[in-house]
């Protein structure tokens, strides 16, 4: 049982791996709805990539809480979890981003290929996220309640709901993730939320009481209530919802 922790973190990795696998696969094509012709990155590959994003934030859980009910904690186990983390909620997102604006370029009038430094912003999610969890492995000690900088799997599964909103494309979202221009703020928020000195509640608190996870019932509450009318609309609100309640519930550090 005292490698269960590790298994769990290198589950999350392999999920990270096979996302990056999906993604890469990926081609765009040009979908019609409505007579509203617009770019889709990639088919079933991309929609797997976000399928195995989502798992690998599952076993990244569960290695932090079989960590804590074993009462199994180790150097080594801490950087792995970093390793994977970065991986899988880095750079698999960074190939969902890399993927879409080089499809927003592509579908732009006489375009016959796509210079890398116009696509490369994309991996500053990768770049930001590792910086993100250097600075945590150094102040965890600091962090039990609530993290500074938003952490790198909530960016992560973001990200990762945008080939959902590219095929879907409720409320003409998909259409909107393949200007360039949207895709590069998207990119600089997110990379400065990460290494920002704003304080992110934990989704899964130390102590379960209605003081403590009020914030978790907003967002759950919301998403359920909101998806029969926004459908796969509702990923980005309750993104949205998680940055907003962040600035107003601040728990006390232990």
């Amino acid at each position: 049982m005292k490698h269960l922790p590790n298994l769990l973190t290198l589950a999350n990795l392999f999920c990270g791996c096979i996302a990056i696998a999906y993604i890469i696969n990926a081609q765009p094509f040009l979908a019609d709805v409505n007579g509203v012709q617009y770019w889709v990155t990639g088919t079933e590959q991309a929609h797997w990539g976000a399928v195995f994003i989502a798992l690998a934030a599952v076993f990244d859980m569960l290695d932090g809480f079989a960590a804590r009910t074993l009462k199994i904690f180790s150097p080594i186990g801490k950087d792995l979890d970093s390793l994977a983390d970065v991986v899988s909620f880095g750079v698999a997102p960074s190939m969902i981003l890399y993927k879409m604006l080089w499809a927003s370029y592509m579908g732009e009038a006489g375009a016959l290929d796509v210079d890398m430094m116009l696509v490369s912003p994309a991996f500053l999610i990768a770049c930001f996220g590792a910086v993100r969890l250097a600075r945590y492995n150094i102040s965890a000690d600091t962090q039990s309640s609530s993290f500074t900088g938003m952490p790198i799997p909530a960016v992560g599964l973001f990200i990762a709901t945008f080939p959902i909103l590219n095929w879907f494309n409720p409320y003409g979202m998909g259409d909107m993730l393949h200007n360039k221009w949207v895709l590069y703020l998207v990119i600089a928020i997110l990379s400065w939320l990460m290494v920002s000195k704003i304080r992110f509640f934990k989704f899964l608190p130390s102590k379960f009481s209605i003081a403590n996870i009020w914030p978790q019932l907003i967002i759950i509450v919301a998403t359920a209530g909101l998806y029969p009318i926004l459908k796969y609309g509702v990923l980005p609100v309750a993104f949205i919802l998680y940055i907003l309640l962040s600035f107003i519930y601040k728990p006390k550090e232990a």
